[in-house]
């Protein structure tokens, strides 16, 4: 193979046009760049926050008639839980809407090790990313928490009635919104371990009955209840994205192991 002189040694051919393309960053600088992407996210967030606060009272009453129509009517005990719970909403949905972005700075922080045609998936993996975090917590708010809520609300009987605290709903709310969409990066994240090869189909598909086994008690960790319907409801999905997780981890790395056969 040919080679030619440089003024720090031999380089192979190839192999020094993808070191090019790789930032030489040093250790102050990495961190330069961990704050500044850090600053612009949280400006980022903080506008979207300030614009769904701006819309606080459609939301407020939107999420009243959504956990009242699952049983039980709300109530706050202390002066400030209104307003909070208003605060702590805009902070939500701000940070929904600020998920791209979010998982944009992510990459790009991470980008600068990478080379040139890993950096060409910025937009696949910010668009997958936010795709699947905002997939979970719809998932959240649609079936998982609704049917959690309603497990909640069948123990009220006539001599019993069911007043749920707005800071704990709220609270449990917001957990199994941000539980539901991590839980769903699972495939963004096994490609990255296919790619790298630290994962493969074949691994996954022989610790099938294991990973089963782990859903099963991530579920029950993040389920705050221990019934079966519930269980279900958190551990189904979870199932079915680790089905998919075999086919993203088949599909990408064999095209790993292809493209480096190409390249020898």
């Amino acid at each position: 193979m040919s080679t030619e002189t440089t003024g720090t040694g031999l380089l192979e051919d190839g192999y020094d046009e993808e070191l090019d393309d790789r930032s030489r960053m040093t250790f102050l600088e990495h961190l330069d760049e961990l704050r500044r992407r850090i600053l612009h996210s949280l400006y980022v967030l903080i506008a979207c926050c300030g614009v769904a606060f701006f819309y606080w009272q459609p939301l407020f009453n939107y999420y009243v008639e959504y956990f009242g129509q699952y049983g039980g009517n709300l109530v706050y005990t202390q002066p400030m839980a209104g307003f909070m719970f208003s605060m702590k909403l805009s902070g939500l949905v701000g940070l929904l809407v600020a998920s791209p972005f979010l998982f944009m700075q992510a990459w790009l922080f991470v980008a600068p090790g990478l080379y040139a045609r890993e950096k060409r998936v910025v937009i696949p993996f910010v668009l997958s990313a936010s795709i699947c975090f905002l997939a979970g917590a719809y998932f959240a708010h649609e079936v998982a928490f609704p049917a959690m809520w309603q497990f909640f609300a069948s123990y009220m009987t006539e001599g019993l009635q069911f007043l749920p605290n707005l800071d704990v709903t709220f609270g449990l709310y917001v957990k199994v919104i941000l539980a539901l969409g991590i839980i769903f990066q699972l495939p963004i994240a096994v490609f990255f371990l296919a790619r790298f090869n630290v994962v493969t189909a074949g691994f996954m598909i022989r610790h099938f009955k294991y990973a089963v086994l782990a859903i099963v008690v991530l579920a029950a960790v993040i389920t705050p209840s221990g019934d079966v319907v519930t269980l279900a409801v958190f551990s189904a999905p979870m199932l079915v994205l680790y089905v998919i997780s075999i086919g993203v981890a088949w599909l990408f790395g064999k095209k790993r192991l292809r493209d480096a056969a190409d390249e020898e």
